[in-house]
């Protein structure tokens, strides 16, 4: 068994079983990441391609090494069936899941074909770059927030509270901050104009999200309101 020691998240005690299905689960979905680019493709000879796949089993491995020993029990929450989830929240991540598909296989079709001129390597190494940097916002974020969960909910039966430290004390909301990022670089990086476009539809569906899910904190969880007055930009400091 693994017991998370400390912290605000609770002190259940999460199996090893589940540790192993969330492993499982997240190394499948940076398999399919390749599944859909190379296929597509039709060649798995692309730098840029393996470095989005590189990118993602770094961002899945940093969660690992950073969530077991410190917060099992929020992988625990991310695996079962969670009850309480927004309608709104549902329908978001639903339409964000299929894009996120065409955006690899559309940028893979590019590829192969060749519709996009115009992006240099330089660019599609300065994406790549921020890429990286988007998800290491998401992963500290993670790290700093035992509630970071993947719906939108009030986690009541995890003593759920705010969050002020770490990237937290910039933003309100920096894990979509570090995600914004990613879904902007990774078509650049692939040298996609079409995959961008995608790319920048997804942006705006976090965007949206970053929206209502703030307003959800501000109606119906304690503290947040006091916390906004303090920390008062939800994604871009002096913006928004």
């Amino acid at each position: 068994m693994v017991e998370k020691s400390s912290g605000s998240g609770g002190s259940k005690t999460v199996s090893r079983i589940t540790i192993v299905r969330w492993l499982v689960r997240e190394y499948l979905g940076v398999a399919f990441v390749g599944v859909f680019l190379f296929w597509s493709a039709g060649t798995i000879d692309w730098i840029m391609g393996w470095s989005l796949v590189a990118i993602t089993f770094a961002w899945v491995s940093a969660n690992a090494i950073l969530l077991i020993p410190s917060n099992p029990q929020l992988l625990a929450e991310r695996l079962g069936r969670i009850e309480g989830a927004k309608s709104w929240d549902k329908m978001i991540l639903s339409i964000i899941a299929v894009s996120t598909i065409a955006r690899l296989v559309v940028a893979g079709l590019d590829h192969r074909y060749g519709w996009s001129t115009g992006i240099g390597s330089s660019a599609q190494i300065a994406a790549a770059v921020v890429a990286a940097l988007g998800y290491a916002i998401v992963v500290w974020a993670t790290v700093s927030n035992a509630f970071f969960s993947q719906i939108v909910r009030i986690q009541s039966d995890r003593g759920h509270q705010v969050v002020s430290t770490g990237p937290y004390s910039f933003v309100r909301h920096p894990g979509y901050v570090g995600t914004v990022l990613f879904e902007l670089g990774v078509p650049i990086m692939l040298g996609s104009h079409w995959a961008l476009l995608i790319g920048l539809l997804i942006a705006v569906l976090f965007i949206i999200r970053t929206a209502l899910e703030d307003k959800t904190l501000h109606d119906e969880l304690g503290g947040y309101p006091e916390y906004a007055q303090q920390v008062r930009y939800r994604l871009l400091p002096r913006v928004w």
